[in-house]
């Protein structure tokens, strides 16, 4: 019999790991053969997630204690911050959001609305009557996004995105070693590529993020050139892979759901609540696999000891009965929606306002100009990996 961490990982799993998820969530806390201890359910994990005896620190597990894990290579770049902890998390978090939110930049992701806007028109525009939503729209809409508030040049993409795709296959925790090393190496690649646009906004800075951090004296000074390598690639990847599960799982649960596309159609006002409910039903980030414990730590009655890997599964405690009535059906209109989707305490997503605001007008946009959509595949193929999960094909045809 399959363990649980190979169940969550088959790939058969991908279209529906709902039930998986319903069956471990028998046990708050579930030990995995190869010693993960996966904790399923809402209250436990949200406890977790704000609990400074867990660590997002590697250099944290016990020797030997992740067979799973693959050992950095010398040439391997380090963490970026959401695998630190406190302080050093905090420090850089800090800088890096000085040119993205608040209290530095509070109107920032506010005022792209009418830039979002048209970019979400301009291909609306070109679709014809059969398209996939993730090659089509999906993907391009957040990657133009994200490569305006960086300052990456978007015609670089075809040569960013194998790269980004090596890293993300790595995020796979099931992934043979060989694997996880060669996303190491895309991801020391990728970070090559981003220190050579450090040096030219160094040289030539615009209003862009890569050049606030180069430029920016602020009160607790600049990020080193490592840093800002690490920090870069975090964002270049993480600020656009998340919103293409997040659109395509959005699109994908309206068409199953006839009745909320034409609500959603009827009235845009209720795009707010119903994204909320996506990343409750659908979140696009299923799990958080880098955690572990600091000292001996009783978690529902289970001790798990001191060093040993900890998965999160977010998308199971999204789904606990426990803590949202009728948890397997997608209601907009749900009360007290305290998802875990963007995770919770210190290391909520960073990105989640512009998330937000990219799969709401993506979404509103979609609903109001396609007609009659239809899906030819259900389900569709799905990408392999369970962390980031998602199709990785959508088709759509329109019309009568």
């Amino acid at each position: 019999m399959s363990s649980p961490v190979q169940r969550i990982a088959d790939q058969a799993a991908r279209p529906d790991p709902y039930p998986v998820y319903a069956e471990l969530r028998r046990n708050p806390v579930v030990r995995d053969e190869s010693g993960v201890h996966l904790v399923t359910t809402y209250w436990e994990i949200r406890d977790l997630l704000q609990d400074p005896r867990i660590s997002s620190d590697a250099r944290n597990l016990a020797p030997g204690a992740n067979p799973l894990l693959a050992e950095e290579d010398e040439t391997a770049l380090p963490p970026s911050f959401i695998r630190l902890d406190p302080p050093e998390h905090d420090r850089l978090r800090r800088l890096a959001m000085r040119p993205f939110g608040p209290p530095h930049s509070p109107r920032r992701i506010h005022d792209m609305h009418g830039e979002l806007a048209a970019i979400v028109t301009n291909l609306l525009d070109g679709l014809g009557e059969r398209f996939d939503v993730v090659d089509d729209f999906a993907y391009p809409l957040p990657v133009a996004v994200i490569c305006q508030l960086l300052g990456v040049p978007q015609e670089d993409e075809p040569r960013f995105r194998v790269l980004v795709d090596g890293v993300v296959a790595g995020l796979n925790p099931a992934q043979p070693v060989a694997e996880k090393r060669a996303a190491q190496r895309s991801r020391f690649e990728l970070g090559q590529y981003l220190a050579e646009l450090i040096e030219q906004h160094r040289r030539d800075p615009g209003d862009d993020m890569l050049s606030a951090w180069v430029t920016d004296e602020g009160p607790e000074g600049r990020m080193s050139l490592v840093e800002l390598i690490t920090t870069a690639v975090l964002l270049l990847i993480a600020g656009h892979e998340t919103t293409v599960n997040l659109i395509t799982n959005g699109v994908l649960t309206l068409l199953r759901h006839p009745d909320q596309l034409e609500r959603l159609r009827a009235d845009p006002s209720l795009a707010p609540v119903l994204v909320e409910e996506l990343l409750r039903f659908e979140p696009p980030v299923q799990l958080l696999p880098q955690r572990t414990t600091l000292t001996d730590l009783e978690v529902a009655g289970t001790v798990i000891p001191k060093g040993a890997p900890v998965w999160l599964l977010l998308a199971s405690g999204n789904r606990d009965p426990q803590r949202f009535t009728a948890p397997d059906r997608f209601d907009p209109t749900r009360e007290d929606n305290q998802h875990l989707g963007f995770g919770f305490g210190v290391h909520a997503c960073f990105g989640a306002p512009l998330a937000r605001l990219e799969a709401q007008v993506a979404l509103t946009e979609l609903a109001r100009r396609l007609p009659n959509p239809h899906l030819p595949d259900d389900p569709p193929p799905y990408r392999p990996s369970p962390v980031l999960r998602g199709p990785r094909h959508l088709t759509i045809t329109t019309g009568t």
